[in-house]
């Protein structure tokens, strides 16, 4: 019988495609969902178990992770992380699950000003202290940032427009990060107790993002550099969430100042493959992308 595992967000960016990895090594996967709908639809006809939970009810949590060995624990940035964690780290301890991965964020501090950056730390150490077995995942910046409606529409333009000035970074796309999740639910002896940075292969500042994206699409990209103040407006007119404009006006800042720096080759020490760059990714989304506004 092959080892059964819990991936919660599963329709999100790295739940959807850590569910794909994870049955693609052997995996019997059960997803947790907040409701049924055209995507778990996708997630059931690929082979996975769909269920729905909420990590803000203890209770559905409880079954969702009867029988599974490990799990993938993963919030958006919205209010109610550690509410989650607390809720996720009891049921997990209850079932007597032998792993459990926390996506966190390369930028997780508690003394960020953002609030997502300051509850992402707090959430480690909750889960820290519950005693269960337990690997952080920090990843950087998802390349998804590319194709997100305050991003995308600009890219379509020949704009990369962010307030990071001479920040750097090394993207990484989710696919990459859901293979080495994948990995590590199969696999998570020797990581128990880690904290694992997830990174693309390269580092570079937004004006070298700008000149690969130029090449891989086939047209100019221009860096937009201006101020958080003024992004963090433009973002507020577009519709985003309140607790999205107070993380970026934080998490900006941090950036600014290096936070987000650093590679590392930890995808292809797990997984034995490499990840993407920013400009194959691009090649890989180009039809979207490309198209005219």
């Amino acid at each position: 019988m092959s080892k059964k595992v819990l991936i919660t967000g599963a329709a999100g960016d790295t739940g959807r495609a850590a569910v794909k990895e994870s049955l693609a090594v052997g995996l019997d996967v059960r997803a947790m969902v907040r409701k049924i709908d055209e995507r778990s639809d996708a997630l059931a006809k690929q082979g996975a178990e769909v269920v729905v939970g909420d990590l803000n009810d203890i209770n559905t949590l409880v079954s969702a992770l009867e029988g599974a060995e490990a799990a993938y624990f993963v919030w958006p940035v919205a209010p109610g992380l550690i509410n989650a964690t607390v809720n996720f780290a009891l049921a997990a301890k209850e079932a007597g699950m032998k792993a459990v991965l926390n996506l966190s964020q390369r930028s997780a501090d508690r003394n960020s000003t953002s609030d997502s950056c300051r509850d992402t730390y707090i959430s480690e150490q909750v889960f820290n202290w519950s005693g269960i077995p337990v690997i952080h995942l920090r990843p950087t910046y998802f390349l998804e940032w590319l194709l997100y409606p305050w991003q995308l529409p600009f890219v379509q333009q020949g704009v990369l427009r962010m307030p990071v000035g001479k920040g750097r970074h090394s993207p990484i796309a989710a696919a990459d990060q859901a293979r080495a999740i994948a990995a590590l639910l199969k696999n998570p002896e020797g990581h128990i107790g880690k904290t694992i940075p997830l990174s693309g292969p390269v580092e570079m500042d937004h004006e070298q993002m700008a000149a690969e994206l130029s090449e891989a699409l086939g047209r100019k990209i221009v860096f937009q550099d201006l101020p958080i103040e003024e992004y963090i407006a433009s973002l507020k007119q577009m519709g985003v969430p309140q607790y999205v404009l107070q993380h970026f006006s934080g998490a900006m800042l941090d950036y600014q100042h290096g936070h987000m720096s650093g590679a590392d080759n930890n995808i292809e020490l797990i997984t034995g493959k490499r990840p993407m760059t920013v400009g194959e990714y691009a090649k890989l989304h180009a039809d979207v992308l490309n198209a005219k506004q």
